[in-house]
C-alpha cells in the first residue's frame, strides 16, 4: 500500500482520498452513527423507565411493608 502513494504529493493522500472514502461510504457511516446514537438512547430511556418503576414500586409498598400479601 505504501508504494501506491509514494510518488504522490501530500493533498492526495491526506485530503483527495479521505474525501473520496467520505463520498462513497458517507451513507453507510451515516447508517451505522444513527443507529448506535438510536441504540444509545432505547438503552437510556429503557435505563430511566426501569429505575421509574423501581422508584414507583418501592414508593407505593413502604406504606404497605407490614401487609405481607399482595
Amino acid at each position: 500500500m505504501r508504494e501506491i502513494f509514494t510518488g504522490l504529493p501530500w493533498w492526495v493522500k491526506w485530503v483527495a482520498v479521505p474525501v473520496i472514502a467520505l463520498v462513497v461510504f458517507g451513507g453507510l457511516i451515516a447508517t451505522v452513527v444513527g443507529f448506535l446514537i438510536g441504540l444509545l438512547f432505547k438503552l437510556l430511556l429503557f435505563v430511566a423507565l426501569v429505575g421509574g418503576l423501581i422508584y414507583v414500586v418501592r414508593k407505593f409498598t413502604a406504606g404497605t411493608s407490614s401487609r405481607g400479601d399482595w
